[in-house]
């Protein structure tokens, strides 16, 4: 069966640390090279919450000159030292397209199924161009030319949908954003399938009815969308499971064929 067969209309991606790099990974990088025990910063953020620094620059309540001493200031209130300048440019390289989560994301729209992207993010407009976090955001450095080097630019003709929260005011996991991707998509939540590689930011979804999965690995994520979707996630597997389809299609007429 495919996915519209197993009930899915949509699949929603999470975006750093699933459709791209993990900034999850550039900020442990960042701690290591630091001599500070990996992980901190992310908790710090996860442990602040909506009302934290960190939560309140994807919500664009802060700039960007605003947004780096306060940062500072509040880690170093907790014993944490951090250079914001460096950290951020850690995430950045780190944000380079998995080009087999386009192929997969491909995939699921030649089957007839919508796809979005979720994504905290943030903008840096006052020191020129925009960008995403990822502590416990998991989203991807952006700019707002339209730029074919930019990544942001080159995801969005990727997805149906494309919901970040520097443009909402809502970030994951405020479940005001999952109810947001769902509107926009025309899809209940039930009908939907939601990948992100952080755990708590798939709680709300899974409440509120949707399909989840974790990504750790992409590979392994991909096989268990696969499961769920019950159609291959590569251009060559579809294109295979088509020749075959037809060929045993042309064997069935052959052989009702009056002779």
């Amino acid at each position: 069966m495919t996915g519209a067969a197993h009930g899915f209309q949509a699949v929603i991606f999470d975006l750093g640390g699933v459709v791209m790099g993990s900034p999850i990974q550039a900020m442990s990088a960042y701690e290591l090279a630091h001599g500070q025990p990996e992980g901190r910063i992310n908790r710090h953020v996860a442990d602040a919450g909506p009302t934290g620094v960190w939560a309140r620059f994807e919500r664009s309540e802060l700039t960007w000159s605003a947004f780096v001493p306060a940062f500072e200031a509040e880690l170093a209130a907790v014993g944490i030292a951090c250079d914001t300048e460096t950290l951020f440019s850690g995430f950045m390289a780190s944000q380079g397209i998995r080009p087999r989560m386009l192929d997969a994301i491909a995939c699921i729209r030649t089957q007839g199924l919508k796809t979005a992207a979720l994504t905290n993010n943030f903008s840096r407009n006052d020191r020129g161009g925009t960008g995403a976090s990822g502590a416990n955001a998991s989203s991807a450095d952006s700019a707002d030319s339209a730029d074919s080097a930019d990544p942001m630019a080159v995801l969005r003709s990727h997805f149906d949908v494309f919901v970040e929260s520097r443009l909402t005011g809502l970030r994951k996991p405020d479940p005001r954003i999952y109810e947001l991707v769902c509107r926009e998509l025309a899809v209940a939540p039930a009908h939907a399938v939601f990948l992100d590689d952080i755990g708590y930011n798939l709680k709300p979804a899974r409440a509120m009815g949707m399909a989840t999965i974790r990504v750790h690995d992409p590979h392994d994520a991909l096989v268990e969308l696969e499961a769920l979707l019950g159609f291959a996630l590569s251009a060559v597997a579809n294109a295979n499971a088509n020749a075959n389809a037809n060929a045993n299609a042309n064997a069935d007429a052959d052989r009702e064929a009056p002779r």
